[in-house]
């Protein structure tokens, strides 16, 4: 077995298993990795009882995660997300859709997920839209007002 040279780290409170079966079963070519559970040891700083998940690893599009339940010390926020690179609007549709399933859509391509882990559903198409002086002011104006990306109206503008 290898393990990549980056991988990341989603500090969960108690969803970690949970989290990694909802993203594996959205994201072709993904799977489940190790479970490792806490044991007796170090109770007095982890306070999770003995048996619970610690840590699931999970593989999504050849990326390697791990989900941490770490309790509730942490949580998620805006300052990290993950980038979905759409070839076209059914992809857009297809990751959209299953990652709001109990979370919230926001501005621009961004959503949180039920997990309250932030995404960006963004099509490969837009650097090239807003590469071009002439264009990208339009291309921004129109983005600025979707919530899901919409391909065509991007092109339109």
């Amino acid at each position: 077995m290898t393990i990549q040279k980056l991988s990341f780290c989603l500090w969960f409170d108690n969803q970690a298993e949970e989290a990694a079966k909802f993203y594996t079963s959205i994201f072709k070519n993904s799977v489940m990795g190790q479970i490792s559970r806490y044991g007796k040891e170090g109770f007095e700083i982890h306070h999770m009882p003995e048996g619970t998940v610690m840590v699931a690893s999970f593989t999504l599009s050849g990326i390697d995660f791990m989900a941490l339940n770490g309790g509730p010390v942490f949580t998620f926020n805006e300052s990290i997300s993950i980038v979905i690179h759409c070839d076209n609007q059914e992809e857009i549709d297809y990751f959209w859709s299953r990652l709001t399933q109990g979370g919230k859509e926001s501005q621009c391509g961004w959503l949180k997920d039920k997990f309250g882990v932030s995404w960006q559903v963004v099509p490969v198409i837009l650097p090239q839209l807003l590469s071009d002086p002439s264009k990208a002011q339009r291309v921004t104006k129109a983005f600025l007002q979707m919530k899901k990306f919409d391909i065509e109206k991007l092109k339109q503008a």
